[in-house]
């Protein structure tokens, strides 16, 4: 039999070798999701195109481009189609640092595409090497469309954005096609895709225009009543599969606030409602998470209220915004609540009127009569007797029958109290020898 020494040297060694596997595994571990790739999570569809080019600041006689899209589209929801440019040459070093416009013309079938120049990748100064770079083309998918939505490539065009009309024309003759299918799984049907552009008064900007996907968070309110304020609370997030949504670079006008629009229809509702919050944020930071706001809408009829996204702006009011980013008119999401019959305006209470009082007091007259009677003490009824009683039974009390039972309880207590002491007391003094 091992010793106790014995055992804990066992459990020691045991312990060291069970840390060491332990780190081991963790270490295999991390080099396996350090290396893992950040797109195996993202399904997509994707065909590569050839393209012959001509003129333009760019040398490139051919290239290939790669368009790409997710693996499934939603019947009346929105998709992303990406277009790849590849990395390109200048013909001529720029002297002032500037980004790539791409403007790729796009045949959709059962959907409706959003054309024009996308901002691609940043050119830097004094370089000919322009590296490669994505623009993203919002297509709404149509509503009752079933089988695949096909994307067939035409002419695309590239330019700088600090010399817009010089460009260079690439073409294709490829008859080939991109499809998605459709299915109910394709896509967020919350995420709207808002076309931003800078107020004209703000000067330019690369950022913009921009394409930018937006998640919408809607929480219904419930227990909406006619003619009563019903609360929307609107959240919503910028996400990373579109351009980005950044703060102008002369930053936001003083005062600046986010305004959130929605468009409403049933029950009477207006067919616009607007919230707002405030907009903080440094000059081409990067923005993400929008300020959530809240959105009142008055029904005046009983029913049901639909609500879709409208547009966003950042700005001193929403009419004149230093960034306005406008909503689709087709592939929305929809959100709904319910509206009940309710009273068209509280009515205030009355005012109880004042009694009249009467300040004379009427007099009142007081006769007092004293009648004085000796009572029978043999036949009168409200006679009572006293007795003492026998046994301290016939009352509940000890009486003369001796000391009260509590007295044997608090005794009794005593004798275990002095009893366990004296228990505690040997086994520290056998536990000492």
């Amino acid at each position: 039999m091992l010793t106790s020494q014995a055992r804990r040297r066992l459990a020691q060694k045991t312990s060291s070798a069970l840390v060491l596997v332990g780190a081991s595994v963790l270490l295999a571990g991390s080099l396996l999701v350090g290396s893992a790739p950040a797109s195996a999570a993202t399904l997509v569809v994707e065909k590569s195109f050839t393209y012959a080019c001509s003129g333009g600041p760019f040398s490139n006689t051919s290239i290939t481009v790669k368009l790409s899209a997710p693996d499934s589209a939603a019947a009346g929801s929105p998709v992303n189609v990406t277009v790849g440019i590849p990395a390109l040459t200048l013909r001529q070093a720029v002297t002032t640092a500037t980004t790539v416009s791409a403007n790729a013309t796009l045949t959709v079938t059962n959907g409706t595409v959003t054309p024009g120049p996308k901002t691609g990748a940043a050119v830097a100064v004094n370089q000919t090497a322009v590296p490669a770079g994505d623009v993203i083309y919002p297509v709404a998918v149509t509503a009752a469309a079933t089988g695949n939505v096909t994307v067939k490539p035409g002419n695309l065009t590239l330019a700088l954005a600090s010399a817009a009309t010089t460009v260079t024309t690439c073409t294709t003759t490829s008859t080939e096609v991109l499809e998605v299918p459709i299915g109910a799984g394709g896509g967020d049907d919350n995420v709207v895709s808002y076309q931003c552009t800078l107020a004209t008064t703000s000067g330019t900007d690369p950022a913009y225009p921009a394409t930018v996907d937006v998640k919408i968070t809607a929480t219904m309110p419930t227990g909406a009543r006619t003619n009563q304020d019903a609360s929307i609370t609107w959240a919503s997030a910028v996400q990373t599969t579109a351009d980005e949504l950044k703060v102008p670079t002369g930053g936001f006008p003083t005062g600046s606030k986010f305004f959130a629009t929605v468009k409403a229809s049933g029950a009477g509702a207006p067919p616009t409602a607007t919230g707002e919050a405030a907009a903080t944020g440094t000059a081409g930071q990067s923005l993400t998470t929008l300020p959530t706001v809240t959105i009142k809408v008055r029904p005046t009829t009983a029913g049901t209220v639909t609500i879709t996204p409208g547009d966003l702006a950042f700005g001193t009011t929403a009419a004149a915004a230093a960034v306005k980013c406008a909503a689709p008119t087709t592939g929305l999401p929809t959100f709904t609540f319910q509206v009940t019959a309710g009273s068209a305006s509280p009515s205030p209470s009355p005012s109880p009127s004042p009694s009249p009082s009467n300040t004379t007091p009427t007099p009142t007259r007081t006769t007092t009569v004293i009648v004085t009677e000796t009572p029978d003490e043999e036949t009168s009824p409200t006679r009572r007797s006293s007795q003492t009683p026998k046994d301290g039974v016939a009352t509940g009390a000890g009486g003369d029958a001796g000391p009260d039972g509590r007295m044997f309880i608090v005794a009794g207590s005593m004798l275990v109290l002095a009893a366990g002491g004296g228990g505690l007391l040997m086994r520290r003094r056998a536990a000492r020898g």
